[in-house]
């Protein structure tokens, strides 16, 4: 068998992953309730962050995907987190989420998303685990939480499997960025580290300059390679 000429198991084939992997962050906002939200996505966007996971862990999490989508449009790209079901998966690409994220390789997830045309990134951490969600045809893979590897683990695991996107998330920290870039992370996702408290207490003055260093980090990291 020649390995370098069998099909990828994941790879990006739609335009939002395409344009996920070509700005290299997805912010991730959680909370109680959703009423600091479109603060935050203002300040995300102005800052050059265009890639927001609203989490169903949140209250009024699809209210707000459909009030983002309509306010912003193609400005943003709009996906939902912590989808654990197919249902939820359906109603988030309802309320006009193009992309759904997930913390475990759940079937049901990926072949809801990819019946109602929008890509879907299901979690895994082991090799196994990343195979396997790779195996379901989703164009990208979550490795979570990534805080319990290092980005050498991206780079080791890329060794038996190169075809597979995989995207860091949990735990990662703005000066983190630069080495899973560096290890062939295809994007990061990130959540308080970047969003601080202006989630659940509304936008500090601090979160255009995090945003802004969240950016230039991935921008300088590809630059390096």
């Amino acid at each position: 068998m020649n390995r370098a000429n069998s099909s990828s198991p994941a790879q990006p084939e739609c335009p939002v992953t395409r344009e996920i992997f070509a700005r290299g962050l997805i912010a991730i906002l959680r909370a109680p309730t959703t009423a600091h939200f479109p603060a935050v996505v203002d300040t995300l966007l102005g800052a050059g962050i265009h890639a927001i996971e609203i989490t169903l862990t949140t209250r009024g999490a699809l209210r707000c995907i459909r009030d983002l989508k309509a306010a912003y449009g193609s400005e943003a790209v709009i996906g939902a987190g912590t989808v654990l079901t197919g249902s939820e998966a359906q109603a988030c690409a309802d309320a006009g989420a193009t992309f759904v994220v997930s913390p475990v390789a759940a079937g049901d997830v990926v072949r809801t998303a990819r019946a109602a045309g929008i890509a879907t990134y299901p979690g895994a951490l082991t090799p196994t685990e990343i195979h396997t969600a790779a195996g379901t045809g989703a164009p990208a893979v979550k490795l979570f939480p990534a805080s319990a590897v290092s980005p050498r683990y991206i780079s080791d695991l890329h060794g038996p499997l190169p075809d597979i996107p995989i995207i860091p998330t949990g735990g990662i920290s703005l000066t983190d960025i630069p080495g899973w870039m560096a290890a062939g992370a295809a994007a990061v996702g990130l959540g308080t580290p970047l969003i601080g408290a202006a989630a659940t207490e509304g936008v500090d003055k601090d979160l255009a300059a995090r945003s802004r260093q969240a950016v230039d980090a991935v921008t300088e990291a590809r630059a390096a390679r």
